[in-house]
Formats: structure tokens, C-alpha cells, sequence
């Protein structure tokens, strides 16, 4: 007879007094990454090796701490390294669209933008104190003089030769006009010109013909002189303006001597200053109603626009990036309403998370980042190519938009962090080729660590950090054992503690409330414990309903007597935030026939893949064991009784062939024993998983009404050591009231299930008279014999020869 499993091995008590848990010898976390040695190796191995695709996708569950603790792994590495340099947008002059960048030391943008803002200030008084200066305008008074002379001189001779001629030159607003006149110098009218001789008219406008032909030389002269004064004037402007600010250039070209960009770029700043000395000079603002308060236009295209500022950075930059749309990563250019038009310059450039984690880390999430347009195609553009460009998504569409700018791409040298699930990554890795090239680092983080003294220290040292960073009650001793016990149901294993500090922390606050409420100074372990409990209960609506429609027969489950063909197993409902047990009534049914196995559910379509699979094993296991000497003629028909949803799932295959069996043999089951577990076509049981919840839902049933001491569960042997039962379930089977098998083949199911030995195949081919299995074979044959062989009709002899002659004829 199999043995009970004895109720010290349904949990594991730990005992933690022998290990040091003081917090002054902890290191909260002792390590970056506790329990999880294969990520850590992973993350020494990818970070700070940029370049070349060595990005890194960190693989994990929710709740696991990966987040947090990559971001702790690379605060330590990040420190270490140089912090990167500045940058900065400036206006191109030749082309404003096309704004430039330039590259500065680490804290030089902001440096910069005052040095260029205090020379345009500067050099603004110092242009017009130096325009204002009497030696400026005693120099330009004698420039107009000189040429007011030449001016003089080129028409002197012409005044004279007209006046000698009676002629004189008038000057209008719109033209020069030469004038005959008479003796007494005053201008010949119509009248009396036309009572001169005709030798005498003649004489007199050949004159003014040649004199105005002069004259038009000499204009031409003049406006030669004319621009000559002009070039002369402005070259006085543009000397004096440049004695006045190349002082204030030289000191800071100096200072950037090293830096050929920013050398360019103050030549560029110099040169239209003086291109523009009239309109710096001027000292009205424009001012624009409607756009803001009022500022100086004439000037924004002097000013610098910092992108990135690490003048407090400390290391390299480690930037999350928690919403990773297409702006937020690559920036943006804004637009300025004005007048009812779109609007805007370099300065209104704005950098992304690209900008700021340049020259270090940038962790993103995977799922958030394929969600958002463009993102995941732009960052691997921007990984391919090593450059950050920002433009307008719209135009990759084709799509029209306002004329936007075209700044220059800054070089990228940035080491990217994806954090997503295990499933992300292999559906990038099998349907993304550049995937694999750009990110050729995992660190795959486990939910679970083996449980030792040292990952105790670790956990504890997690748990005391919690404490600490939320303000929460210190943990006494028990209370912490209690903790570390959770952990191991968490993680379903005896062996092992769960790494979900997510829920571990929430089981922390919780119990700090009601340490509170009770007035204590620390948190015990009643108060772990209840909020365990509480936490439970917020969510277990569901089951207590069906637990309730079980005691009021509307499921009929029984858990007493016995029945023949009837047995129930145990399925498990996952709410997300709650994980149930719930008994399932199974039932065969059996008949002659040549069916085999009917699977109801798969006929009405509510069996899965996996549960069909476990189904089919059904009948292998029955081919071999029964029918290696006759044929198998049955019809068994399998069905989940008030199930009307979707069966999935192999853990209630042996529950299933223990119905038929006992069907076949017409030995009656216990229904106070529920069972659970897989088995292949080999007849061993296999381990199944949600063992402990499945236990005490069922556990939570029996006990509605009143346990017996016949009821009980039996489990796969390989799942012993993932029992952490509730100690109420514990001190049941203690006292006897409940009983737990753990099996490792059908055979010793169906001794407990029966109370009849299975029986053993014998040579002769039969099996163990008055066995399990001797009964099954017996009814098999007896249904075989009920399947009649199909008779074949003889055909008359004398039809026979007849049929013959017709053919021969």
C-alpha cells in the first residue's frame, strides 16, 4: 500500500537563526543583481563594451526587480567612466535652415552661450560708443570732404565752359538741365530763340548737345566718385566695427583655439556683424504683437542652443526613458505661431533622450517602445548609422508639413538597455534581422534563486533596503522567516526563494499598516502573516462563489462515497491577481464499439491542443497495456461534467484514465480522493503545475462540509518538493483529518483510489487474477466478443455458372 506523504514534508520551515542577518554587515544588496549570476555575467560582459552591436536586452517577468537593478548595476559601473562633452545648435548663416552643431567639453554649452551672449551685448555698446566717438566722425567728415572736392573739381571746368558759351547747368530733382542764356544771363526763352538766326539757333544747340555730352560724362564720373565714397565710408564702418569687437573675438578665439568648429563659427559671427553694422545699430526693438513678451529679433540669430548640459554629471549619463515616443528619443523642432503662420529657428530645437544619454546608457522599455510610431525603426537607424537625426516624423510619411530645419546629425556613442519579456525577444530574434545585429547581449534574468545561506543574506539585505527606502517598521527575526517562507511558495519550491521584490514589498506595506494599527514597533510575524491573508481574501470572490454552488450541490461534486466510471480532478483558474484550485467532475462512459475514445470536449470544441494531446496518450497507454494479443473494440466517452468553457491543459490526464479504468473494471472510486497530474503513454505519473493551490482549493472544498478523514489529494511524486502548503492544511493531515499521496505510476493510484491491487502482466500474457488490470482485460474481451464479425453473402452455384456463361458469351 502506498504511503501518505507525512505532513513535515508539506512545507519548509526555515530556520534562519544560525545565518547573520544583522543589517550593519549587509550591503543592501550585497550585489547588484542577487541570485540572478547568469544576468550579472551578462551585464560585466555587455556594458561599456560600445559599439559594434553590443547592446543589451534584458529578458524578464514582471515583478522580477530587473529594472531596478540594472539601473543599480550601471550607477556602479557608469561612475567610473568620463562624462561626456556638451552640445549645441548655432545658426548656419549661409544656409538657416541647415542649423550647425558644435561639440564643447563637458559644462562649455552653457559657458559658451553666455561668452557669445556677453559679446553680442558688448560688442553692441562698443560699436555704438565707437560710432558715436569724434574721431569717427572727423574721419568720415573728411572722406565727404575729399570727395565733396573731386566732386567740385570734376564740374568746375564745366561751369566755366558753359558760362563762356552763355550757358548755364540747373540741377532739378529729376534731371540736369543745360540752359542757354542771353547777355545778360538770363535764359533764353521760345520766343526769343526762335528770333535768333537759324546759323545762330544751330550754333547754340550744337553747344548744347557737346556740353551735355559733357556733362553726361561727368556724371558718370561723379557717381564713380560717388560709390568710391561710399566704399571708402563703409570701409571706415567696418574698420572701426572691427577694431571694436575683434578685441572681445581674439580673447575667445584663444580660448577655443582647439575647437575648429567653434572657430568657424566665430569668424561666421564676425563677418555678419559687419555685413550688417546698419541694422545692429539701430535702437528701436521690433516688436510683434500678439507672440509674447517683447524681445529683439534682430539678435536670436547670434544666440547658442544648448541640447545637452553635463556640467553636473558625475560619469557617464544613465537616462530611462520610461515613454520612448519618437520626440521624447530623437527631440523635436518646435514652431512659433506668428500672424497665423508657423514659424521657427534653431533655437527652438529641442534634444530627446538620445541627446542626454549620449556618450553613456539609455534604458528603455521594449513593449512601450514597439508600441510608438516610428520609435523602433528610428533607433535602429540611429544604432546602424551612429548618428542622432531630428526631423519631423510626418515627413517620412510623405505627408505635407510646414517648412521645418535640417539641423546637423550629432554622432551617437550610446549603449542601449531594452527591458522587456523572454517573448519579445524571440519573436525580434526570429522576424527582425537587425535585431541580432544590434543587440547581441542577453542577460536573462530568473524569478527564482536556490535557496543558501548567502542568497538569504541577499534577500534579507533586499528586504531591510525596502524597509528603509519606504519608512516602514523594522522586521523582527520571525517575521523575516515567515517572509523568506512566502518567498518559497512564490517560487513553488522548497528549494528556492522568489526574486518578485514587487510583491515582496507590497506584503511589507501591507504588514507595516497593521504593525500600526496594533501600536507595535515592529512588524511581527501575526502581522506578515495577515497581511498574506488579507491580500488573499480582496481577491478570492470567485472562489468562495463556486465553492458555494459546490455545497449547494448546483456543481455536484461529491467528496464522499464511491462511484464506478466517476473520479475528480483538479483543475486551476488563474485570475491574474489570484491562482485557485477547483475539482472537476470527470465521468467515462463505456460501450461496444469501434469509436475508441470519444473526448466530448474536443467534439464540442472546448478541448485545447495540449488537453487533445493528453487524450491521445489515453489510448496509447491503453493499446499497450491491453491489446498486444487481440484487438481493442470499445467506445469510451470522456467528458468534464458542468464545464462550459475551454478545457486546457494534460494535469487531469491521469484523473481521466483512472475514471476509465475504474469504468472498465467496474471498481467504484473514492470521491473523497481527488487527483491530479499528467501521465504519458508509459503510465508514469508526470509533475503538474499550481500543485499547492490546486491542494487547497480542494482542501477548501472538503472542508465546507465536514472532513471525514477519507478525503485527501493524490499528487505526482515529482512534485514533492513544490509543496508549501497553508499550516491550516498542514495541521489537518497531522491530525489525520486529510490525507496527500504522492505517486509515480498509475498502478499505485489505483490501489489508493480502489482499495484493489493494480495487478502485474504474467507470461502467459494475462494479468494478476481479481487485479485491477485483470478486470479491465476481461471486460475488454467481453466487449470485443459483442462486435459481430461482418458475415459474407455466398453466391448460388447455379446463379454462379449463369453469371459465367454471360461472361464467356
Amino acid at each position: 500500500m502506498i504511503k501518505e506523504v507525512d505532513y513535515k514534508k508539506l512545507k519548509r520551515s526555515f530556520d534562519i537563526s544560525t545565518i547573520d542577518l544583522n543589517k550593519s554587515v549587509i550591503d543592501s544588496p550585497t550585489r547588484p543583481l542577487i541570485g540572478q549570476d547568469r544576468a550579472l555575467e551578462a551585464l560585466e560582459f555587455g556594458i561599456g563594451n560600445k559599439g559594434g552591436g553590443f547592446n543589451i536586452y534584458v529578458s524578464g517577468y514582471p515583478g522580477s526587480g530587473k529594472l531596478k537593478a540594472v539601473n543599480h548595476f550601471l550607477e556602479e559601473k557608469a561612475k567610473v567612466e568620463e562624462a561626456p562633452g556638451d552640445w549645441c545648435y548655432v545658426n548656419n548663416f549661409k544656409d538657416p535652415y541647415c542649423p550647425k552643431k558644435l561639440a564643447l567639453p563637458k559644462g562649455g554649452a552653457e559657458i559658451f552661450r553666455d561668452e557669445i551672449n556677453k559679446i553680442i551685448e558688448e560688442g553692441k555698446q562698443m560699436l555704438i560708443k565707437a560710432f558715436e566717438s569724434k574721431e569717427y566722425a572727423d574721419k568720415r567728415q573728411q572722406i565727404i570732404s575729399e570727395y565733396q572736392q573731386q566732386e567740385v573739381g570734376l564740374f568746375e571746368d564745366l561751369y566755366r565752359k558753359a558760362s563762356v558759351n552763355n550757358f548755364i547747368i540747373q540741377r532739378t530733382p529729376i534731371e540736369i538741365l543745360v540752359i542757354p542764356v542771353d547777355n545778360a544771363g538770363n535764359p533764353l526763352n521760345s520766343k526769343k530763340f526762335r528770333q535768333l538766326s537759324e546759323k545762330k539757333r544751330k550754333e547754340i544747340l550744337d553747344k548744347q548737345t557737346e556740353l551735355h555730352n559733357e556733362l553726361i560724362t561727368l556724371l558718370k564720373k561723379n557717381r564713380e566718385l560717388e560709390r568710391a565714397r561710399h566704399s571708402s565710408l563703409m570701409e571706415l564702418e567696418k574698420n572701426v566695427a572691427l577694431y571694436a569687437i575683434e578685441t572681445i573675438l581674439e580673447e575667445l578665439k584663444e580660448k577655443y583655439k582647439n575647437f575648429q568648429d567653434v572657430l568657424s563659427y566665430l569668424d561666421e559671427v564676425k563677418n555678419d556683424i559687419l555685413d550688417n553694422l546698419e541694422e545692429i545699430l539701430v535702437s528701436q526693438t521690433d516688436v510683434i504683437e500678439g507672440i509674447g513678451p517683447e524681445r529683439n529679433k534682430k539678435f536670436i540669430k547670434y544666440e547658442v542652443n544648448v541640447i545637452t548640459d553635463n556640467a553636473k554629471l558625475e560619469g557617464a549619463p544613465i537616462i530611462m526613458e520610461l515613454n520612448p515616443t519618437y520626440n521624447n528619443l530623437f527631440g523635436k523642432v518646435e514652431h512659433e505661431s506668428q500672424m497665423g503662420t508657423l514659424i521657427t529657428n534653431f533655437t527652438l530645437i529641442r534634444g530627446g533622450a538620445l541627446h542626454r544619454a549620449n556618450g553613456g546608457y539609455l534604458i528603455l522599455p521594449l513593449k512601450e517602445l514597439l508600441l510608438n510610431y516610428f520609435s523602433w525603426d528610428s533607433l535602429k537607424r540611429a544604432l546602424s548609422n551612429n548618428e542622432i537625426v531630428i526631423e519631423d516624423p510626418g515627413e517620412r510619411l510623405g505627408f505635407f508639413s510646414a517648412k521645418s530645419l535640417k539641423p546637423d546629425p550629432i554622432p551617437l556613442d550610446v549603449q542601449i538597455i531594452l527591458i522587456g519579456s523572454p517573448i519579445w525577444y524571440y519573436l525580434l530574434y526570429e522576424y527582425d534581422e537587425e535585431f541580432k545585429e544590434l543587440f547581441k547581449v542577453k542577460a536573462e534574468f530568473d524569478t527564482t534563486m536556490a535557496y543558501n545561506s548567502r542568497n538569504v543574506k541577499d534577500f534579507a539585505g533586499v528586504t531591510y533596503k525596502i524597509l528603509e527606502e519606504n519608512n516602514l517598521l523594522p522586521l523582527e527575526e520571525k517575521a523575516m522567516a515567515r517572509l523568506i517562507e512566502q518567498a518559497a511558495r512564490m517560487a513553488g519550491d522548497q528549494k528556492k526563494l522568489s526574486l518578485k521584490f514587487r510583491e515582496i514589498r507590497d506584503i511589507l506595506h501591507e504588514a507595516d499598516h497593521y504593525s500600526r494599527l496594533d501600536s507595535s514597533k515592529v512588524i511581527t510575524v501575526s502581522h506578515v502573516l495577515k497581511a498574506i491573508e488579507a491580500r488573499y481574501f480582496r481577491s478570492n470572490l470567485i472562489q468562495e462563489k463556486i465553492n458555494e454552488m459546490i455545497k449547494r450541490n448546483t456543481l455536484m461534486i461529491p467528496v464522499s462515497e464511491t462511484r464506478v466510471g466517476q473520479i475528480n480532478g483538479l483543475s486551476v483558474i488563474d485570475l491574474g491577481d489570484i491562482t485557485f484550485g477547483k475539482p472537476n467532475k470527470i465521468t467515462v462512459s463505456i460501450a461496444s464499439g469501434k469509436l475508441g475514445l470519444v473526448d466530448i470536449e474536443r467534439e464540442a470544441k472546448l478541448g485545447g491542443k495540449i488537453h487533445t494531446k493528453g487524450v491521445l496518450i489515453l489510448q496509447g497507454y491503453l493499446l499497450e497495456k491491453y491489446a498486444q494479443n487481440k484487438s481493442m473494440s470499445l467506445i469510451a466517452s470522456l467528458v468534464f461534467e458542468q464545464s462550459y468553457s475551454e478545457i486546457e491543459g494534460d494535469s487531469a490526464s491521469s484523473a481521466e484514465l483512472f475514471a476509465i479504468l475504474s469504468s472498465l473494471s467496474g471498481l467504484p472510486i473514492k470521491q473523497g480522493i481527488a487527483v491530479t497530474g499528467s501521465v504519458n503513454q508509459k503510465g508514469e505519473i508526470q509533475p503538474v503545475g499550481a500543485i499547492n493551490e490546486k491542494i487547497e482549493g480542494y482542501f477548501e472544498v472538503c472542508k465546507q462540509g465536514s472532513l471525514t478523514g477519507d478525503q485527501g489529494v493524490i499528487i505526482p511524486a515529482g512534485n514533492l518538493d513544490n509543496l508549501m502548503l497553508k499550516d491550516e492544511l498542514v495541521q489537518a493531515v497531522k491530525e489525520e483529518k486529510f490525507h496527500i499521496w504522492a505517486i509515480s505510476n498509475i498502478d499505485e493510484g489505483l490501489e489508493i483510489l480502489t482499495g484493489t491491487p493494480a495487478g502485474k502482466l504474467l507470461k502467459s500474457g494475462s494479468f494478476t487474477k481479481n487485479s485491477v488490470h485483470a478486470l479491465v482485460d476481461k471486460r475488454i474481451e467481453a466487449l470485443n466478443s459483442n462486435i459481430m464479425p461482418t458475415e459474407v453473402k455466398k453466391t448460388p452455384a447455379k446463379s454462379k455458372k449463369k453469371s459465367v456463361r454471360k461472361r464467356q458469351s
